[in-house]
């Protein structure tokens, strides 16, 4: 079992102050959680410095990752340290992911920014994002219900931008400490949201 947050951005978000070295000093101190996905604004840019920072700590994980801003709504690529090709449709973008084997969620689909229904005429999207550490209860609530819905995995991240929004939401991952295996377990459903201040979800 792996716990890990998977949505968080860096001073590479034009709207977040966290430091890299921050968010590596914050996963150190962490009592369980060991794995964060850096998903900066149309930014790719903090993930490989991230990562070196990182490669020092064996029990410590980044993935890299990005939150585009589809005509949409917005959308997380888990497991990528490329930008995907303009336009930036939701489709493209889903299509993108598969064919690097990473992963694609609808980011926090019913509040600003957010995709909302859209999300139900796509095709062979991996997740939805239905624990977001800066929405509301209901629009978690309507999240979930779609994921229900569409018979689609359930992911969490804080959507942290500073550093008292880090892992106030979490995952519980049925796998171990290897990107491929995290992002494959996401994609098979081996995968439970956790706020930290309730219960399991």
């Amino acid at each position: 079992m792996i716990y890990a947050d998977l949505h968080i951005h860096t001073m590479y978000s034009s709207d977040s102050i966290i430091q890299p070295k921050t968010l590596i000093d914050m996963l150190l101190k962490h009592n369980f959680i060991k794995v964060a996905a850096i998903t900066d604004h149309d930014s790719i840019r903090a993930c490989k410095i991230t990562k070196t920072l990182a490669s020092d700590y064996p029990d410590i994980l980044i993935i890299p990752g990005v939150e585009i801003s589809t005509t949409a709504g917005d959308m997380l690529i888990i497991g990528t340290e490329e930008l995907p090709p303009k336009p930036w449709n939701p489709q493209d973008i889903i299509d993108y992911a598969k064919a690097i084997d990473a992963i694609s969620i609808a980011a926090h689909p019913y509040r600003l920014y957010g995709m909302g229904d859209t999300i139900k005429t796509l095709q062979n999207i991996d997740a939805i994002e239905i624990l977001n550490g800066g929405s509301s209860l209901t629009a978690n609530q309507q999240a979930k219900q779609t994921a229900k819905e569409l018979h689609i995995s359930g992911t969490a991240g804080s959507d942290a931008h500073q550093t008292t929004d880090l892992f106030n939401v979490y995952n519980k991952i049925q796998t171990n400490l290897n990107t491929d295996n995290i992002l494959h377990a996401i994609k098979k459903g081996l995968i439970t949201t956790v706020h930290t201040t309730t219960t399991n979800t």
